[in-house]
């Protein structure tokens, strides 16, 4: 559930937006800032979140917001208040690509590259049983993330293409692949 909030002008002379009565009108106020507005907004968005798709979705997701308010009349600059809740959504995607590249830039693996002795080496092989286990029993969505991210090597963007997903929902499920994983093999370790 979105709450109002009063955002200022931008523009100390810019008129407040007319304060919808009713559903019908409140759609006839988004549509008229999407009208008058959307272009602006997918410009500032795309120097926030380096692509036209990224902004379009951004974008996308404000209005809906927008729209979703429970109480547009609290908020009587519509044209600010969208450009900053279009903002605050392009910083919140930006927080989860970062924590997403930190999580992936790991190396789950590591310790299975050092020095083998015989007793490592059977451990080794019985760790990878263990996370073959592990990764097979993933959603398969999760699972073909996690293996063309992690294994395969490729990137959000084209396995979001390839499964048809987007990618945020890639960054989601290898971050949660991982995280179950490691949370798994160290159970395993210290248990």
């Amino acid at each position: 559930m979105v709450t109002a909030v009063s955002v200022p002008p931008a523009n100390p002379n810019q008129v407040a937006d007319p304060i919808p009565d009713s559903e019908e009108s409140r759609a006839s106020v988004v549509e008229r800032l999407f009208r008058e507005h959307n272009e602006a907004l997918i410009r500032f968005l795309r120097g926030r979140v380096g692509s036209h798709n990224e902004a379009l979705e951004v974008a996308q997701e404000a209005y809906v917001r927008l729209l979703s308010l429970d109480q547009p009349g609290a908020v009587s600059y519509l044209r600010a208040f969208l450009f900053k809740t279009a903002a605050n959504i392009a910083i919140d995607r930006r927080r989860r690509t970062q924590n997403f590249d930190k999580v992936a830039g790991r190396q789950l693996f590591t310790e299975l590259t050092e020095n083998r002795t015989p007793e490592r080496q059977l451990s080794g092989e019985q760790t990878l049983r263990h996370l073959g286990a592990l990764i097979e029993s993933m959603p398969p969505k999760c699972r073909e993330s996690f293996v063309m991210n992690q294994i395969q090597g490729l990137d959000a963007a084209t396995i979001a293409h390839r499964l048809g997903i987007t990618d945020s929902m890639v960054r989601k499920y290898v971050v949660r692949a991982l995280l179950h994983c490691r949370a798994h093999m160290d159970l395993e370790r210290n248990g």
